[in-house]
């Protein structure tokens, strides 16, 4: 094919890009006689400079306002920029002086690829850009001054109530990197650590200062919208307003079952014109799915695939002429709906396409989240938020089951049902023939009743402890494998959990996209705001994005690989919920812990690669016709055609019998390298046959086998672990490991050699240096205290006599009450004390119980002491025995 010439270029792709905008541009020949002020929207070709004709100088209002620097398709454009810029510093009538520039706006194109240059400011970097700017825009772009902004954020500090400090980082660290001229940035911020929140008051910012006036606040799912536009609703201003009576917030549009039935229904629905003509005068919010913005942009032909029972079904949008400038700032929240090739496209589309600084939001990047948003420029970590006390850390429960760990082993002769996967029909009979399925199978070819049923009673073992215990039924959050018509685990969970339970419907719920849920939203927030239901089954549909504060059991019942799916479902409990002062949530590992081990060294911000998205069979039929790497695409092709053979029915064989011998797929594979060889032409003409293709996709399939193994039994058993760092032990290993730490560590850890050597120095600088020590080599006191419970029965033991034990077996396990009751007993006996002195030791007492060691400074500094008096008052009632008495107790305390 000849190289297409510049002048071809110009006429078919740029002409036509500049005429196709919303607001076209008017393409005029330069002629002496022009009169460049009464140009209004013009593109004027080969316009006379001091450095010779620039190919398109674009004039607004009068004004030449930019500069297009044209090459044929073949030349790569970003280098060619330099070009135009000398064209703008050789300008005749530019409006202004920059730097020696005299026209500000540059482009370099070859029809296909566009970059732009700012040249007002020189920290300004040259872009790649979807489209060229409308004549509006460059006007726009002209009469905007955003060094006085930037110059306002850097003179205002952020200071919005209810802000916590990890959130004003986050803020500053934004606008310090918008003020740097950064055009794309991500923020990495742990799941429940109030990103949208932060975001508002960022956007605040944001229009305050005029760094940008209109903003598109892009969410993942329609839920996450109505939650953004309720945070919008609520936010309180620094001067005392609501966020919306400063500035207009947009939506899309939603039903009413978005929203809680308390919750007044009247978000704006943004005009269609604020996104076709966007105006200088327009100052707004605008929030908006990632599926609605891909049908205005593009169509629903390259949109998400989508059915009416989709909770976030947008039917209502259309395909809109919208121009890139329509908006300053896009913050994308969690944007990513699936992680194949082809789904991450879409929502990279959607933000390329617009020429605005755009900010990502993310709990957990994965690689094109990265690659997209280029730098995190700030990150807040669940650990570290865990450790600041904004979230709550997680126990876990290791569930051992035999199924779900070495598969299902049918004899000859079991009673079984197969299941009519069309009608959901059930047919009971016996094996004819031994079978076998792997773990992997389980709940995709067979279930077993039994496993389910003592999985769920093994899970009602701890939510009846916690019931006694709390005093209140923990919500749970159940993930199934699956939701499939006739064979859904889901709905076996929900009928499992509704009978062991005992508590009614209401009391246990599914939460899906299947379309037999109905208004899966609605229940949502039931479950999030109301006490029933208690437990909720889902499969992912609550995997991120969903706010249940007062969630305490997580039970994963089905395999994860992902590890941003991992952190995200894990998020779903990691936040706090004061109503019920909640310290903790449990996960249940159903796979014998081997999730919690596989995922224990991943971090929040650990980058993950998209699963890759197989190439289309047209497109692999098509590099086989093309000679584009030939060989490696008929063995791709050869795969694709074994694929079919296993999954085809009768009827899909006599289909293809219309175009191969006996409708064979096997044996058409295992030929089809031979055919290429000798028939290309005859080979390739079947192949690229648009009806032979379509039945290779769309082929009629065997019914999925799906069993039920009413006889088979599973063996059920769970245990709590204990965290060691980012491992997860039996209690038993755990105290064993801690007893070995006390036993090698006496003389590097100074207050191990004072319990069990020198008791008479323990005091509170070296219980404070203990309880370090251990939490750095990953004995917190916590675990030690549950692992005891849980090993000796014994809860609440005390640190001291938890060391004690660990180096010498025969040492008591006591709670510090204990501890200080026979502490006090043997200070006190043989010692005669009057009324007041015995009220003080009382309230010493109380003081040990909480402390464990004893400082004369307390006297003057605890609340119990003071309230009593103070040091002062204890001198005197012990007169000069004080200090030497409390020497003694520390020493009776610490033996």
């Amino acid at each position: 094919m000849p190289e297409e010439l510049e002048w071809k270029t110009r006429k078919e792709r740029i002409d036509k890009r500049l005429r196709s905008l919303s607001i076209p541009w008017n393409i005029v020949k330069y002629n002496d006689r022009l009169d460049i002020s009464t140009l209004q929207r013009h593109a004027v070709e080969e316009y006379p400079t001091a450095s010779g004709p620039a190919d398109y100088a674009l004039f607004v209002n009068g004004k030449l306002l930019g500069i297009i620097e044209a090459k044929k398709v073949t030349v790569g454009p970003q280098n060619v920029l330099e070009q135009a810029k000398r064209y703008s510093r050789g300008a005749f009538d530019g409006p202004g002086n920059w730097q020696g520039y005299r026209v500000p706006f540059l482009y370099a194109t070859n029809g296909e690829i566009i970059y732009f240059l700012d040249v007002r400011d020189e920290k300004n970097t040259s872009r790649k850009i979807a489209d060229f700017h409308t004549a509006d825009a460059l006007e726009e772009f002209y009469q905007s001054n955003k060094a006085v902004s930037y110059e306002w954020l850097k003179n205002n500090p952020v200071e919005i109530k209810g802000l916590r400090p990890y959130q004003k980082e986050a803020i500053a660290a934004t606008e310090l990197a918008i003020a740097s001229r950064k055009r794309a940035m991500l923020i990495a911020m742990a799941t429940g650590t109030g990103k949208t929140f932060t975001t508002v008051a960022l956007i605040y910012r944001l229009l305050e200062s005029k760094v940008a006036r209109r903003i598109l606040f892009l969410v993942d799912r329609r839920a996450l919208a109505a939650q953004a536009v309720r945070e919008f609703a609520s936010f309180n201003t620094p001067k005392g307003n609501k966020f919306n009576q400063e500035y207009e917030v947009y939506s899309q549009r939603f039903r009413w079952e978005d929203f809680d039935e308390n919750e007044p229904f009247d978000p704006k629905v943004l005009p269609a014109a604020y996104l076709t003509s966007p105006q200088q005068t327009h100052t707004f919010v605008y929030v908006s799915t990632i599926q609605r913005m891909a049908v205005n942009l593009f169509g629903w032909e390259n949109a998400f695939p989508q059915n009416t029972s989709d909770p976030d079904d947008e039917a209502d949008a259309e395909k809109l002429a919208i121009p890139i400038h329509a908006f300053d700032v896009i913050i994308a929240d969690e944007c990513h709906r699936g992680y194949t090739a082809k789904e991450t496209s879409i929502w990279r589309n959607v933000l390329e396409y617009f020429d605005a600084v755009k900010i990502g939001l993310t709990a957990t990047p994965a690689a094109h989240t990265v690659a997209l948003f280029k730098e995190v420029i700030y990150r807040y970590t669940t650990e570290q938020a865990i450790l600041d006390g904004y979230l709550v850390d997680y126990e876990a429960v290791r569930i051992k089951s035999d199924v779900r760990i070495n598969g299902v082993f049918l004899r000859e002769g079991e009673h079984v049902g197969f299941v009519d996967t069309d009608t959901g029909k059930i047919t009971y009979d016996h094996l004819e023939d031994e079978r076998e399925f792997s773990a992997a199978e389980v709940e995709e070819k067979i279930t077993v009743p039994d496993s389910n049923r003592k999985i769920i009673r093994e899970i009602a073992k701890y939510a009846y402890k916690h019931e006694e215990e709390e005093g209140r039924f923990p919500k749970i959050l159940i993930f199934a494998v699956n939701d499939l018509p006739h064979t859904s685990h889901a709905d076996q969970i929900v009928q499992i959990c509704r009978e062991e339970f005992g508590r009614g419907d209401d009391f246990v719920q599914k939460i899906t996209g299947n379309p037999n849920v109905d208004r899966p939203l609605q229940k949502i927030r039931q479950f999030r705001n109301r006490p029933k239901p208690k437990v909720v089954v889902t499969v992912d549909m609550l995997s991120t994005g969903v706010d249940i504060p007062a969630l305490e059991f997580i039970v994963f019942l089905r395999p994860v690989k992902s590890r941003i799916l991992w952190v995200q479902m894990l998020g779903r409990g990691t936040r706090r919920c004061p109503e019920i002062n909640k310290t903790h949530f449990t996960i249940f590992d159903c796979f014998d812990g081997t999730l919690i081990e596989y995922f224990k060294n991943t971090t929040d911000f650990h980058i993950e690669p998209p699963q890759k998205e197989q190439i289309p069979l047209a497109q692999i039929i098509e590099n086989i016709y093309q000679n584009i790497d030939r060989e490696y695409f008929v063995k791709v092709l050869i795969r694709r055609l074994r694929r079919i053979e296993k999954n085809m029915s009768g009827e899909a064989r006599e289909k293809f019998a219309a175009y191969i011998p006996d409708g064979d797929i096997g044996r058409f594979a295992d030929e089809l390298p031979e055919r290429i060889k000798s028939n290309f032409t005859k080979t390739m003409k079947l192949l690229r046959d648009k009806d032979f293709q379509d039945l290779l996709q769309n082929y009629p399939r065997a019914k999925r086998p799906f069993l039920i193994g009413y006889e088979v039994a599973d063996e059920v058993s769970s245990e709590i672990m204990i965290r060691a760092g980012s491992d997860y032990q039996k209690p038993e290993d755990y105290l064993e490991a801690f007893a070995r730490f006390v036993k090698e560590n006496p003389e590097q850890i100074e207050a191990i050699e004072v319990l069990l050597q020198r008791p008479r120095e323990w005091k509170t600088e070296v219980l404070n240096e203990l309880r370090q020590k251990l939490d750095r080599n990953k004995f917190p006191e916590r675990e030690l205290q549950k692992a005891h419970k849980l090993v000796y029965n014994k809860a609440l033991a005390d640190i001291i006599s938890m060391v004690k034990h660990a180096a010498r077996k025969e040492e008591p396990i006591l709670t510090a009450e204990e501890r200080v009751d026979r502490a006090m007993q043997k200070v006190m006996t043989g010692k005669s004390f009057n009324e007041e002195q015995l009220k003080w030791m009382g309230l010493i007492r109380e003081h040990l119980v909480q402390n464990l060691t004893l400082e004369v400074g307390d006297f003057e500094s605890a609340p119990i002491f003071e309230r009593h008096g103070g040091l002062s008052k204890a001198k005197k009632v012990f007169k000069d025995q004080l200090t030497a008495l409390v020497a003694e107790i520390n020493e009776a305390v610490a033996a």
